[in-house]
């Protein structure tokens, strides 16, 4: 979604290009352009597919709405086992429409993970809940910080849930170290992506991602808690940003690229 205006062959293509090695994908555009077309391209240029975003939304009250998230997300399941990916990253959901209770809206969470966690396991898929910022928790997301994905995280075996680590939705909570380094302790750090925060955000922050090292988040420090926490995997970076989507796809990749590599070195 960085460079969302690239196709996904043009995608594959840059990065090919530019030495990136792997790429997390969204549903979306997988769809648009075949669950097979898409696996076949990905296999065949080598890159890995380090993550499918998302699935989640397991809020609701209503019965029927209910199984139709459970069903969706075993369907996002299948996709990333067929993509090749063992993560699938969760969005939990925000409040159902009449409700103001976050805390139940968190236990409906979990009781969701119970039913798909098994499945996504003999699928060879590992689920990922990111925690969103706070701003968020009304209509998206009412896990909004790492200490609250955690406890819904340590209910099952690391194997089959831990979390995301998102720097634009967790850069401002004070408690978010120590929970990077509980959750390196026991294996539970699924996904790490890079994004800045810059303000003046965007009427409702969605797209208000900022580039590598325009905005306020110490990223190189982020890093660095990542790598003692043990944390080995992919680092992508997602940013959501209708400025930057304006341009060139190629031009702004290349800039992600070469924003990313001295904070990996």
């Amino acid at each position: 979604m960085t460079v969302k205006q690239l196709s996904l062959p043009e995608l594959a293509d840059a990065c090919v290009r530019l030495g990136v090695r792997g790429v997390g994908l969204w549903r979306e555009p997988v769809a648009a352009y075949g669950l097979e077309a898409s696996a076949k391209l990905f296999r065949g240029t080598g890159l890995d597919v380090t993550s499918l975003c998302r699935g989640g939304f397991l809020t609701a009250i209503d019965p029927a709405e209910r199984a139709a998230a459970l069903a969706d997300n075993r369907a996002a399941i299948d996709e990333a086992a067929a993509l090749g990916t063992d993560t699938l990253v969760l969005v939990s959901g925000g409040l159902p429409p009449g409700s103001k209770d976050l805390v139940a809206a968190r236990e409906r969470v979990g009781d969701a993970l119970s039913a798909l966690a098994p499945y996504a396991a003999s699928r060879g898929v590992r689920l990922a809940i990111e925690p969103l910022h706070p701003v968020f928790a009304s209509d998206r997301c009412v896990v909004s910080t790492l200490d609250q994905a955690l406890s819904l995280a340590e209910r099952f075996p690391a194997s089959q849930v831990g979390v995301v680590v998102d720097t634009y939705h967790v850069w401002w909570d004070e408690a978010a170290p120590a929970a990077v380094a509980r959750a390196g302790a026991s294996g539970r750090i699924h996904a790490f992506q890079l994004a800045d925060w810059v303000t003046p955000l965007p009427a409702g922050a969605l797209l208000g991602r900022g580039q590598l090292g325009e905005g306020c988040v110490d990223l190189a420090e982020w890093c660095g808690l990542l790598g003692s926490a043990g944390y080995a995997g992919p680092v992508e970076v997602e940013l959501f940003n209708a400025g930057l989507w304006a341009g060139d796809g190629v031009a702004l990749l290349e800039d992600t690229a070469r924003r990313a590599t001295p904070l990996l070195a």
